[in-house]
């Protein structure tokens, strides 16, 4: 008789993706130094605030010499000269903002960041990898993952609301590790037929959503409305979607022809894509076609967990089949969670982007662009999107309300 184990049968395991236990998608213990022989770029890059607020950036890039990136050895060295050359590259374009960008990228920057972005499989812009997942590191080695023991390795203008807005998102992501981790054991328990499993797993997954909640909340606390809209989105936004650079950049010694990327975004976050994968949330055309984009700027290993949860067993169908009534309260507690994660973010979005922008347009209506200066240099080409690109209230409600149609299990 034959007893091989097909590749369905094993247990679901987090252990091919690259995802922490302590940590999630969070890289753990990330560098804050390269080799000496890259001493140029982090020279560069532990200065880029200063450097865009003199005028001064563009010129020390173009003076920077061409190095080799052969050798970068770990995937750790890789991820901190990705993030280092995405700082140089944000500062780089939007230097002089949306009315004075570059249409080509200098090559002594261009190609060590593609060599690099290609090793990596990721995109040569800034990601939600780069400025969260990847830009961290303790005060205290010993101490609390909290706001007060973290700090940037590298930042952009925008002073303590940039750092609080990254390290906000960082603890967002924290929180939600055993929801994570509840993954494989909701997965295994519908191959196994399982339901209490499958029950006790999902009821750790709601508090785990919960606490996502209660992190997001903190951006109130650590981040000014008029600093971000006015300052820091500039630098996340991106050359796709984007009247300031429509035709997108040129990457000099890459190719000859512009490529387009879209800026950083939330959707760039492999969280909610694994969440609405596991509980069966289905996006409209457009709003899943922009999400499913944003997978190409997430770590390949990562992206290949999101489309790996696709291919498991239903458990949408599974508690439908079940009709266990601690099951069903148990799902459906997790889809009311994620609506109102997604509820309050497009709270955050109102009081961040919605509410700033039509001041900014007040203002410039009126005449008054000294009377605020921190809002008037904003990006009126962002004024209605999101710095990934999408129109970014119709996009979050389309997707909150999409999560709201899984409650319906007849």
């Amino acid at each position: 008789m034959d007893t091989t184990i097909t590749d369905s049968q094993k247990p679901f395991s987090l252990d091919p993706y690259h995802v922490s236990e302590e940590f999630g998608f969070i890289l753990p213990a990330p560098l804050a130094e390269l080799p000496p022989y890259y001493q140029p770029w982090m020279d560069i890059a532990q200065h880029v605030t200063e450097l865009i607020y003199s005028h001064l950036l563009r010129s020390h890039i173009l003076k920077m010499p061409l190095l080799n990136t052969q050798l970068l050895e770990s995937h750790r060295e890789l991820r901190l000269a990705h993030l280092a050359l995405s700082v140089m590259t944000m500062g780089y374009v939007w230097q002089e903002g949306e009315d004075d960008t570059v249409k080509m990228l200098p090559r002594n920057l261009a190609i060590p960041y593609c060599e690099v972005s290609q090793r990596l499989g990721l995109p040569p812009i800034l990601t939600h990898a780069d400025a969260v997942l990847a830009n961290w590191r303790k005060r205290d080695p010993q101490g609390l993952f909290d706001m007060e023991n973290l700090e940037l390795l590298v930042t952009l203008p925008g002073g303590d609301s940039m750092r609080g807005f990254f390290m906000v998102t960082l603890l967002v992501e924290l929180a939600a590790v055993p929801a994570i981790k509840s993954i494989p054991l909701v997965i295994n328990g519908v191959q196994r037929g399982d339901a209490e499993t499958v029950t006790r797993a999902l009821e750790e997954f709601s508090q785990a959503i919960q606490g996502m909640t209660d992190a997001l909340k903190l951006m109130h606390v650590y981040v000014k409305p008029e600093v971000f809209y006015g300052i820091m989105r500039i630098y996340m936004s991106g050359w796709k979607d984007n009247s300031s650079m429509p035709d997108g950049l040129v990457y000099e010694g890459v190719q000859a022809e512009p490529m387009e990327y879209s800026g950083g975004s939330a959707a760039q976050s492999s969280l909610l894509h694994c969440f609405d994968e596991l509980l069966g949330v289905k996006h409209e055309a457009m709003s899943g076609a922009f999400l499913t984009r944003m997978r190409n700027y997430m770590p390949p290993s990562h992206k290949r967990l999101i489309q790996d949860i696709s291919l498991q067993p239903s458990l949408r169908g599974f508690v439908q089949q079940q009709a266990c009534e601690p099951l069903t309260a148990a799902f459906q507690l997790c889809v009311t969670k994620l609506l109102a994660l997604r509820s309050y973010h497009i709270n955050v979005v109102s009081r961040f982007i919605t509410v700033p922008a039509a001041r900014a347009r007040q203002l410039r209506n009126q005449g008054n662009i000294s009377q605020e200066e921190t809002v008037s240099r904003a990006p009126t080409a962002l004024e209605e999107k999101g710095t990934g690109g999408s129109g970014i209230m119709s996009f979050l409600k389309t997707v909150r309300d999409r999560t709201r149609d899984v409650f319906n299990l007849k």
